[in-house]
């Protein structure tokens, strides 16, 4: 039986591994390396190197187990039977494209559809935040929190636009100007899993995205909850490894994020 804190380890490795594969290789220097797989959304041999490095590491370490990934297997649910790993290889790829130093590998791992274990690496930085179910989050040695603020004329805010499927963007106006209007800033880099771990570690107060996808948000799902925060849908329900919208926060701000994502579209 594979212990949480051996998945943990897995996770770690895997992404550490491919992180370094990223760094190491020659980013395309144009348009002309890109595939678009989407409106605004692309990927290149660099994502599904990345991605078949981690699959090959995870089901080596953990026989048996599947990989939920968004670049070989991006039509695939979270199945609630044994070990699946959900995985983003590279969680900003524009950004990467761009040279924009802000794109991360994410790894989570579920069991029985329960995420256990959890690591982001953020690729150009080399930070590791790591998290298992029951045991905390982490940067490294430091023990994540988050923060304690819960007035938020001084919160500051993540987000991500829509910029996929834009039909939700009148909505999404919405809520970004109450929002704004009523924080010290709202920030959009461009890569969900470490606004998530921003949230974890306490220098995001808050972060809401209309969609996203199960390998975006798993790993930072985790790790925000084992940090004392709350991660659920536009409803107050839970967040699961699925996709969908994302509230997060510490308890305060998340409750007000809620309250005003909930106040209309105008």
């Amino acid at each position: 039986m594979v212990s949480g804190l051996d998945l943990l380890h897995l996770a770690q490795t895997a992404a550490e591994a491919a992180a370094a594969q990223i760094r190491q290789a020659e980013r395309p220097a144009g348009p002309g390396g890109w595939t678009v797989k989407g409106h605004h959304d692309f990927v290149t041999g660099i994502d599904r190197d990345a991605e078949a490095l981690i699959a090959e590491m995870l089901t080596a370490g953990a026989p048996g187990s599947r990989v939920l990934g968004e670049e070989l297997t991006p039509d695939g649910a979270l199945d609630a039977r044994g070990i699946v790993w959900v995985v983003d290889p590279l969680d900003g790829t524009t950004n990467f494209l761009h040279g924009y130093p802000w794109f991360a590998v994410s790894i989570a791992a579920a069991v029985g559809g329960v995420l256990e274990a959890g690591a982001i690496v953020d690729v150009p930085r080399q930070i590791t935040y790591a998290a298992r179910r029951g045991g905390g989050a982490w940067q490294g040695r430091d023990r994540l929190a988050v923060s304690t603020l819960s007035d938020p004329q001084f919160a500051l805010i993540g987000t991500g636009f829509p910029f996929k499927d834009l039909s939700g963007m009148d909505a999404y106006l919405g809520q970004f100007r109450r929002i704004a209007g009523a924080t010290a800033g709202v920030r959009r880099a461009g890569a969900a899993a470490l606004d998530l771990a921003d949230v974890a570690a306490g220098r995001l107060d808050g972060f809401w995205e209309q969609q996203l996808a199960p390998w975006d948000v798993a790993a930072g799902i985790l790790l925000i909850r084992e940090a004392g925060g709350r991660a659920t849908d536009l409803t107050g329900a839970e967040a699961g490894v699925a996709h969908g919208p994302v509230v997060a926060g510490n308890p305060a701000m998340h409750g007000w994020l809620l309250e005003c994502i909930g106040g209309g579209t105008s």
